[in-house]
């Protein structure tokens, strides 16, 4: 199935590093470069998800927001207090992502988004957010747990925040400041100190399991979670 994306950024670099990147995975896109000209672009047809900036000229992020009630939206945005977080997201933004981001991360969130999505209009029941597949490895974050074929080995809540966000973009390279970001809320005593412990003791536990190392050290970026 093509999906359609509506990319909402003034910002023209930003917009077309997020384009190339979702053509290069056969997403159709849209550009719209201000609020207004969203509004307009939305009246002609409906996309399936909408990457919305904030600051815009003309009409604001927050102000759009209020009318794209049944689409699938993302907000990206340089600012990331968490009040600001906690209202998109009652006003309808399903995620919230904070300038810079990950390209990789962008398109494992788009494309976990579009597939609950989905889910909902078939009348499927989504797999429970709490539970991460990779190849043959299992992630539990409500057990605290990884499954390796029949083998099992317990985690701590901030070993299972990490390995979830390097689980979901598998393959892909992630910073160390990306990894932080995402588990910051549920997990502020990791930091980029101990960052590096802690993916230590889930590589070794992993291997335990199956005598793999499946945590990858990228220099001077950081970490990429490999299936096999």
């Amino acid at each position: 199935m093509s999906y359609n994306i509506l990319i909402v950024e003034d910002d023209i670099n930003i917009g077309n590093m997020v384009q190339e990147a979702l053509e290069l995975e056969s997403y159709g896109v849209t550009r719209a470069y201000s609020g207004t000209e969203a509004l307009m672009v939305l009246e002609k047809s409906k996309p399936d998800l909408v990457l919305l900036d904030l600051m815009l000229p003309g009409l604001s992020g927050e102000e759009l927001i209020s009318k794209l009630d049944g689409i699938v939206t993302i907000v990206l945005s340089a600012r990331s207090d968490l009040d600001t977080k906690i209202e998109l997201l009652k006003k309808g933004a399903c995620d919230y992502m904070t300038k810079p981001f990950a390209i990789s991360e962008l398109l494992a969130r788009i494309e976990a988004h579009l597939r609950l999505a989905q889910a909902a209009k078939s009348g499927e029941e989504p797999e429970s957010d709490e539970i991460v597949r990779a190849g043959n490895i299992t992630l539990d974050t409500g057990l605290l747990s990884v499954t390796i074929g029949d083998k099992e080995t317990n985690l701590t809540r901030t070993e299972a925040a990490i390995l979830n966000i390097l689980m979901l973009n598998s393959g892909r390279p992630l910073g160390r400041n990306t990894i932080l970001d995402r588990i910051s809320e549920d997990t502020p005593d990791c930091t980029e100190r101990s960052l590096k412990q802690h993916v230590s003791n889930i590589r070794k536990k992993l291997q335990q399991l199956d005598n793999i190392d499946h945590i990858e050290a990228i220099y001077g970026i950081g970490f990429q979670f490999n299936e096999s």
